[in-house]
């Protein structure tokens, strides 16, 4: 299986050198992923057992992409009205070190109610409407990104990966809620702090080019009725999913059905040239579909190292070698910004029964802080990062040197309160 690894690690590099070898990271991350499983299987034996392994990934990665094209299309419609006119007008400075914090704090705890990709393309959405400077944008995108899995962590729905620990009945809402909050609020604030000191002067806002393509700009009543039915969709997905057990992709594509019928009717009267720029037709045809592929190829090759047993591999020799329970579930958290969180939880779940570990014990609220902030160490480590990096093309290398040593400090600040706090409450 060296040579599965080998694959990865070559395909991993493509997408760090995209902008030296000139090759669309999307493409890179589709050639992995196929290649990892057409290796698999050729070196497996047992094609069969290979396709249905391949079936089983395919259902979860399906759910998580239907998931965010209905959240880049529910956003997309809100732009559309100029719905996020509602928030930013709300924002009056342009001081880029109050901003800063303005725009965290609302990530931060936005992520924890929704989820921290979904946040994240609705906070970069705001910030493509309230600043004109790309290099100021990153900057505030590199930021959201970290807020956002910062937030995702204390909340059991907040993240992918503290859902399948509730789910797994490893961690309780409430147990999480409490134990987690600090420590996720330190990694959120110490690189906040930092980045804040650096920042002088006011942002450049934006020319006025909202609805360039509309004939007619739109109503308060159409702008409050979308922005009000879009965040409250985003809002009552996890309800749903509590209530009828069914995915997050299931409400989310029930919430994007009924605002498409909102949006018809309200536009109804209207010329179909005029209510063109509204509709979701013309939403899905600006939604960055090479970022799709791209979420698709990375979580594909993953897939295919879990099921050739690579991540198990690493989470065992990490036991044998280490020992140490919180250098243990460090690493892993160090290892998620390399490769998805979520095979990495599902291969702690798996090696470590409640027999071992029962709900709520250290080993677990430690795994979900780690692997959900952890993330932020590399702009494709998270679902947020790579959101963040599809929709603002963000540099691989730029965040690395910008935003990498930022997340760090806020990933060691967060564990050590957490350490800390467990310290003195057990």
């Amino acid at each position: 299986m060296l040579t599965l690894f080998f694959i990865f690690v070559l395909g991993y590099a493509a997408i760090a050198f995209e902008a030296q070898i000139h090759i669309n990271k999307a493409a890179s991350a589709i050639l992995t992923g196929v290649l990892c499983w057409t290796t698999y299987i050729l070196s497996h034996g047992d094609a069969h057992a290979v396709n249905l392994q391949l079936e089983n990934h395919l259902s979860e990665i399906a759910g998580i992409l239907f998931f965010l094209l209905s959240a880049m299309v529910i956003v997309e419609l809100i732009d559309a009205h100029d719905g996020f006119d509602i928030i930013t007008e709300q924002i009056q400075t342009t001081k880029k070190r109050n901003l800063i914090w303005i725009v965290g704090i609302i990530t931060f705890f936005l992520s924890a109610i929704l989820d921290n990709m979904t946040t994240t393309i609705v906070i970069v959405s705001l910030l493509r409407k309230m600043i004109a400077d790309k290099e100021d944008r990153w900057w505030f995108a590199g930021m959201t990104v970290i807020a956002a899995n910062a937030g995702g962590a204390w909340s059991p729905l907040g993240d992918v990966t503290t859902t399948m620990l509730w789910i797994g009945g490893q961690v309780s809402p409430l147990g999480i809620i409490l134990k987690l909050f600090v420590p996720s609020l330190a990694c959120m604030i110490v690189p906040l702090w930092l980045v804040s000191r650096k920042m002088k002067g006011h942002i450049m806002t934006p020319l006025n080019t909202e609805n360039q393509d509309a004939n007619m700009p739109t109503t308060a009543f159409e702008r409050n009725a979308v922005f009000g039915v879009g965040v409250s969709i985003l809002l009552l997905i996890p309800i749903f999913k509590t209530v009828t057990h069914l995915p997050p992709f299931m409400g989310i594509l029930l919430g994007l059905g009924l605002i498409w019928l909102i949006t018809e009717w309200i536009h109804i009267g209207k010329v179909a040239e005029d209510k063109h720029a509204f509709s979701v037709v013309h939403a899905l045809r600006k939604v960055d579909t090479p970022s799709i592929l791209f979420f698709l190829g990375i979580l594909l090759a993953v897939a295919a190292l879990e099921s050739a047993g690579q991540l198990r591999w690493m989470a065992n020799l990490l036991t044998q070698h280490i020992g140490n329970e919180t250098v243990i579930v460090m690493s892993m958290g160090a290892l998620s910004a390399v490769v998805d969180n979520v095979p990495l939880v599902a291969a702690a779940q798996g090696m470590y029964p409640l027999s071992q570990y029962p709900i709520d014990h250290f080993f677990w609220e430690f795994l979900a802080f780690c692997t959900g902030t952890g993330g932020s160490c590399l702009i494709i480590g998270s679902a947020a990062g790579v959101a963040a990096m599809g929709m603002e093309k963000i540099d691989f290398f730029w965040y690395l040197k910008r935003i990498s040593g930022l997340a760090i400090s806020g990933y060691l600040a967060g564990a050590a309160t957490y350490l800390i706090q467990n310290m003195i409450f057990n």
